[in-house]
């Protein structure tokens, strides 16, 4: 058999259940650290509840992300767990599942790996979001989660600062609404509302226009350049204000892209 009957014989079974996203929807990617409890506080044993180098790595691997040779307008990550916003017109790869779950795990492993050290790894999966709205409660989603995940992880660990073991904390938590966890961390000293607004809201990484000024070397001319730069917030807005960032966010880019038409 020859080499190309070969090929278009074995192809197809790894083509044959290539699913690929529709036009005319959004493209939302999640990334997810696979096994980085024990990595975290166990391998490396970051700070708990919150490491700033952990919170620095997601950043990097975030911007990595961000300018590896896709088009994403919104970066966004919490605890372990990256969520990518493409533009509503990005085509590579055909769009195909396949190619965005495998390159983005791939190069998320790879970036932070690099930066940790160590190995680390990384899945991912494709959100289909046929409107703003739903891209706009994607994201809201997650943001609440950064909320929960934080109060419920600082009063953990508060409690396992005080000698209750890991079944005896969780349980503990289990049995508390919002405010009495914030109760709780009130009788350690903690005002919630005073952490930092990283650790409850997670980062948000978009591209914003800077202008620099500089010197024209052939004249010798002061000049001035804009560039569109990635801009790292750590004090997202929440609730309503956040889903109104996220609005014109996807506005913003949705006026970018008819001006490149």
């Amino acid at each position: 058999m020859k080499f190309d009957e070969l090929d278009t014989k074995m192809r197809i079974y790894e083509t044959s259940q290539d699913r690929c996203v529709l036009p005319n929807m959004y493209m939302v990617a999640r990334i997810d650290g696979r096994g980085f409890t024990r990595l975290t506080k166990d391998v490396y044993k970051f700070e708990a509840p919150f490491d700033e180098k952990f919170r620095d790595f997601m950043n990097e691997t975030v911007i990595h992300l961000m300018t590896c040779g896709f088009n994403v307008i919104y970066g966004y990550t919490e605890s372990d767990e990256i969520s990518l916003l493409f533009d509503f017109n990005e085509n590579a790869f055909g769009r195909k599942h396949r190619k965005y779950n495998s390159i983005l795990a791939g190069e998320a492993s790879a970036k932070f790996s690099t930066l940790l050290g160590g190995v680390a790894a990384f899945d991912c999966r494709l959100s289909e979001l046929p409107n703003k709205d739903l891209v706009v409660d994607y994201f809201r989603w997650r943001n609440e989660d950064a909320h929960r995940n934080a109060l419920n992880a600082h009063c953990y660990w508060r409690l396992r600062n005080d000698q209750l073991n890991k079944n005896e904390a969780t349980k503990r938590i289990e049995s508390l609404s919002t405010s009495d966890k914030n109760e709780l961390l009130f009788s350690y000293g903690i005002n919630f509302n005073e952490i930092p607004n990283w650790q409850k809201r997670g980062t948000g990484i978009y591209w914003k226009n800077n202008t620099k000024e500089g010197l024209n070397p052939k004249t010798n001319q002061k000049t001035t350049v804009n560039r569109r730069e990635l801009y790292v917030d750590l004090d997202l807005p929440m609730k309503e204000d956040y889903s109104k960032f996220i609005k014109e966010l996807i506005g913003s880019d949705e006026k970018r892209a008819s001006k490149n038409v």
